[in-house]
């Protein structure tokens, strides 16, 4: 679970990274024209419209970034599976449709339906996280021959489709009697005066996650219940010093305690991601302050480090307690920000509404040691504090080269360090690293890849490095890899055990054995699944030593959970299953280590697991490493060269593809 929510905090970092622009837009736009919003000025229509184009779509965004983040590896349908998942509940659960489903006129549907819309951001997290899952799940199906066009990931949005109007069906029964509930309990705390008040901001900021917030703004700010807080602050009717109470405890913490939030988050931040924390938290903390847009810093920590956000939620609580118990009152019309607390000094019903400001700053000192204490004493997994075992161990960091070409300089730095052409063997890398395939750590000269600059390394083994870049890593490798192919040495070049050929058609390619051992056909390995094919052709190995090596170059598409098997797909379409061991899924991973990810290109040749061949013996399992060629019709000829006795990585084999 604690990994699941760490991918989903680093997930919804896409969508969350749209929102301090727009909050920006809007918030300019407002100030130029807070009455008319945007009707007595063009520039100022134009910009609350540019900002809208984010604030008023979070659930779409959310839905489309979430399930993107979450798909296995990172492919565009997912996003497509997000956005359809996303539109099911909005098209069915909305006001108009349950009028048609229940056949009553819409005036009559319940108002919850209302909330049903491209704003709802717990619909969005809901459609991402199905959509994600789903694609996880589907998008390797294999269909029969006559329903073939559906395979694969075109089955991902259908399946989609289906289970969110399954779960569409089910909230047009559950959501009115959540919402009413809601309503009903905003009506009942509305009669508790400076306690009520401080309920009421909890719960409002408890329940943002849900997007179920509004039904208690219903209650407390508009005319629902006969408080209208914000009307009648504005039209500065009401009793002076009560009128605001439901609005004005939110200054003190979106203009000071929220940003000093931040600031903690940033503190807490490990040191070689306290730059990109700084980024986020700085735009997000001023969307706060100026405008009073919280959801770009709510939203970063909310999921992923949930007990913090209770916590926030209290703190507003307390906050709005204490404006309303000292009879402090100010208004917005847009949010709790600068903007608005200026704009309210010159309504009279407003009471010592300077006195928020020394709430404000007392709150913002309350908020940076609270949040500073309960990250670091339950080690919360706030943005710049994810687990990553590739830090430096002096924890420093350097600086990067800068420059209009400093990625080249900076991969050829790299490069040279890790020993050049001599000793690289291959590159890659994910979303903050570099993962390289040497032919000798021992080579590498650790101290000049620090001199860099770099935020760290990290030495798997023997033959395979990590050099953590940051998140502009790409750059790098795209240099890196530029510079290995103009050395001879292509980054799917293997190491010097093996006898290398290089292909020059993609449809003809070497066969390359996974360990040292002995080689024996596929009809001879003692599991007839394998033996008879109905994997498909292939080979075996009874390994000497437990080292695993990629049979052919390609993406690794899956890794199953056992661990005792990984799926390659090369560039020709040909898939590739590398089973290590027989019968041994219910060892439950426990005999292997696996050096790769789902989504990474391997070289031929590259080590991608190792299998403790003593524990596989104390089990009674027998260790075969087999290699088969899963999808046939794809591979045109497969021949043997080699028997007896291999090393790993030699040339053992020759398939061609249709």
């Amino acid at each position: 679970m604690k990994t699941y929510l760490q991918r989903m905090g680093r997930s919804l970092m896409l969508p969350v990274a749209t929102l301090p622009v727009a909050a920006l837009f809007m918030g300019i736009g407002y100030w130029i024209d807070p009455t008319g919003w945007g009707g007595n000025n063009i520039f100022a229509a134009f910009m609350i419209k540019a900002g809208g184009t984010v604030l008023d779509n979070l659930g779409i965004i959310f839905a489309v970034g979430l399930a993107l983040g979450m798909s296995k590896d990172k492919d565009g349908s997912s996003a497509l599976a997000g956005l359809i998942a996303f539109l099911a509940p909005v098209t069915l659960v909305n006001s108009a449709s349950v009028a048609l489903f229940t056949k009553v006129d819409v005036e009559k549907v319940n108002i919850a339906f209302d909330a049903i819309n491209n704003k709802n951001v717990f619909i969005g997290i809901l459609a991402g996280l199905v959509a994600g899952a789903m694609y996880n799940r589907f998008s390797g199906v294999k269909l029969p021959m006559a329903l073939s066009f559906f395979s694969g990931k075109r089955a991902v949005p259908i399946v989609t489709a289906g289970l969110m109007a399954i779960i569409s069906a089910l909230l047009i029964f559950v959501w009115p009697p959540v919402y009413d509930t809601l309503v009903s309990f905003g009506e009942l705390i509305s009669g508790m005066g400076a306690l009520g008040a401080g309920l009421y901001g909890f719960f409002n900021r408890l329940l943002i996650p849900t997007g179920l917030h509004h039904a208690l703004n219903n209650v407390f700010w508009f005319n629902l219940a006969g408080i209208d807080d914000i009307g009648k602050f504005w039209a500065s009717e009401g009793v002076k010093g009560v009128t605001g109470m439901y609005q004005a405890g939110f200054f003190p913490v979106m203009m000071f305690g929220l940003p000093a939030g931040a600031l903690a988050i940033y503190q807490c931040a490990r040191p070689e991601k306290k730059k990109v924390t700084a980024s986020l938290m700085l735009a997000a903390a001023f969307a706060s302050f100026f405008t009073g847009v919280t959801e770009p810093l709510e939203f970063s920590f909310m999921f992923v480090a949930w007990p913090l956000y209770v916590v926030h939620a209290a703190l507003t609580g307390i906050s709005m307690f204490i404006a309303a118990t000292f009879h402090w009152t100010a208004g917005f019309n847009f949010s709790a920000g600068f903007i608005d607390f200026f704009l309210s000094l010159r309504v009279p019903i407003a009471n010592q509404p300077l006195m928020l400001l020394v709430l404000g700053l007392a709150m913002g000192v309350i908020y940076y040691f609270t949040f500073l204490f309960v990250i670091k004493k339950f080690n919360l997994m706030t943005p710049g504090r994810e687990e990553d075992t590739g830090v430096a161990e002096n924890g420093e960091v350097g600086t990067v080269p800068t420059g209009d070409n400093r990625f080249a300089t900076l991969a050829n730095q790299l490069y040279q360090a890790l020993g050049g052409a001599a000793n690289v063997v291959s590159i890659d890398n994910c979303t903050t690293r570099l993962r390289l395939y040497v032919k000798d750590t021992a080579k590498v000269d650790q101290g000049k890849i620090k001199a860099t600059g770099v935020p760290g390394l990290k030495v798997i083994d023997a033959k395979n490095i990590q050099v953590i870049v940051g998140t502009e890593v790409q750059f790098v490798a795209d240099e890196m890899k530029k510079i290995h192919g103009s050395s001879g040495k292509g980054t799917a070049q293997s190491t010097p055990t093996v006898t290398t050929k290089t292909v020059v058609d993609p449809q003809n390619q070497d066969i390359f054995a996974v360990a040292n051992g002995k080689l024996m056909p596929i009809t001879e390995v003692a599991d007839d699944v394998f033996s008879q094919k109905m994997m498909g052709d292939g080979f075996a190995i009874l390994p000497t030593n437990g080292e695993v090596f990629a049979p052919i170059a390609g993406t690794i598409i899956n890794i199953f959970p056992t661990k005792h098997a990984v799926g390659i797909k090369t560039e020709s379409g040909i898939e590739v299953l590398l089973h290590m061991g027989i019968d041994t899924v219910n060892l439950k991973g426990a005999p292997f280590t696996i050096y790769v990810e789902e989504g990474q290109k391997v070289a031929r040749g590259q080590l991608i697991a190792t299998m403790d061949l003593v524990a596989l013996q104390s089990a009674n399992k027998q260790s075969d490493l087999i290699v088969a060629f899963t999808n046939g019709e794809k591979v045109a000829k497969l021949t043997m060269d080699a028997s007896g006795v291999v090393k790993a990585n030699a040339v053992i084999g020759h398939v061609k593809s249709n």
